[in-house]
């Protein structure tokens, strides 16, 4: 049977993770967890997360979870979203904090300077709402997905890919930034699949049949 484990370590709304999941998949067995274990034992790994990446990091570690995600993402399918996206990466720019360091890489807050439209009006930070992602390579999790198909984005900070083969998809917020990024196991977004309608479903049923 395909089990799926997401990462519970306190941050975000799992549920909805999980119901998207159970959706589009309903003979995969779904569990919400936090004990290293059962992720360890899981066929695929989801680690969602919302808040600030310093919070992430420290609950990630009190509960004993960090080798457990950082194995699951050296050895099995694994997707990462929104803060399950930047604590991939070597540091971030949100409270002066390391990442878990397994792509290179940086996370940034968006630069108020360049938070503008073409005609000069102001953008919001967060980026909150809906945008485009352009894939910038083809990949099994965009199969059925359209090139320039709108999700769901939260966030204030971004991911500075250290390399940029490991883009897989950017969007344009005043800065075009990455909002995607595959490599082997390894397929992670910044924006929330499980809210963005028919798309992130389609995403998701990808990586539920995806065998990398």
């Amino acid at each position: 049977m395909n089990t799926v484990a997401i990462v519970d370590y306190g941050m975000g709304n799992l549920r909805s993770v999980a119901k998207a999941i159970e959706h589009v998949a309903p003979a995969a067995r779904v569990i919400v967890t936090s004990d290293p274990a059962v992720v360890a034992a899981a066929s695929r790994v989801v680690v969602p997360g919302q808040g600030a990446m310093p919070d992430c990091m420290a609950q990630l570690r009190d509960r004993g979870l960090t080798e457990a995600v950082i194995r699951a993402a050296a050895e099995k399918p694994f997707l990462g979203i929104c803060i399950g996206l930047q604590m991939l990466f070597e540091h971030s720019e949100e409270g002066d904090v390391p990442g878990l360091g397994i792509l290179p890489g940086r996370v940034l807050r968006f630069p108020a300077e360049a938070m503008k439209t073409a005609d000069g009006s102001r953008l919001k930070v967060p980026h909150m709402g809906w945008n485009g992602v352009h894939q910038a390579e083809a990949h099994p999790l965009w199969q059925g997905i359209a090139d320039d198909s709108r999700f769901y984005f939260v966030h204030s900070y971004y991911v500075e890919a250290g390399s940029p083969e490991q883009v897989a998809g950017y969007t344009v917020y005043g800065i075009p930034f990455t909002s995607a990024v595959a490599t082997a196991n390894i397929f992670a977004v910044q924006f929330h699949p499980e809210k963005s309608a028919q798309a992130g479903l389609t995403l998701l049923g990808n990586f539920l049949q995806w065998n990398p």
